[in-house]
């Protein structure tokens, strides 16, 4: 009997882990959490920025969005191609730093964000005075239908 639990708690922790583990990002993408930073590069690569405003630990639908779309290779592949990733959070559980904290919360006032996940594709354009001015170019959310459903919508923010 003993050994049937050890089993079974084995077991458990090892199913919990792989869950854990499959809710993580995608190691093959590079997910910025620096907005100073990530218009850097996307001016550097021409691209514009894909602004993920999320709740990584709490929201159902960002999680989702996360599984059925993000860490599919169809997206990646996209998304490397096209668009440089942004990643807003707004966690419950998770601490963020002040600076980061303050940066997503003045970006969320911005877009006038309400609901999670939303998604901004956005152009960073500098102005004389060395400012930058956020351009939407549109504005996405969860889709049901997987990434090809997800990446055919986003495709008609972007310029073609």
């Amino acid at each position: 009997m003993k050994n049937s639990i050890t089993l079974f708690l084995g077991l458990a922790f090892f199913v919990v882990s792989l869950s854990c583990e499959a809710q993580t990002k995608s190691e093959n993408l590079e997910w910025h959490t620096d907005m100073d930073e990530a218009i850097k590069i996307s001016h550097k690569k021409n691209k514009p920025l894909m602004l993920f405003f999320t709740g990584s630990d709490w929201c159902g639908w960002c999680i989702r969005l996360q599984k059925e779309v993000f860490f599919k290779p169809e997206f990646e592949a996209w998304a490397k191609k096209n668009v440089v990733l942004v990643e807003l959070d707004f966690p419950r559980r998770k601490k963020l730093s002040e600076k980061l904290r303050q940066q997503n919360a003045s970006l969320q006032q911005t877009f006038q964000v309400q609901g999670y996940p939303t998604i901004y594709f956005v152009e960073a354009e500098k102005t004389g005075e060395g400012r930058v001015n956020l351009n939407s170019l549109g504005k996405a959310g969860y889709m049901k239908g997987g990434p090809s459903v997800w990446i055919a919508n986003a495709n008609t923010f972007l310029k073609k």
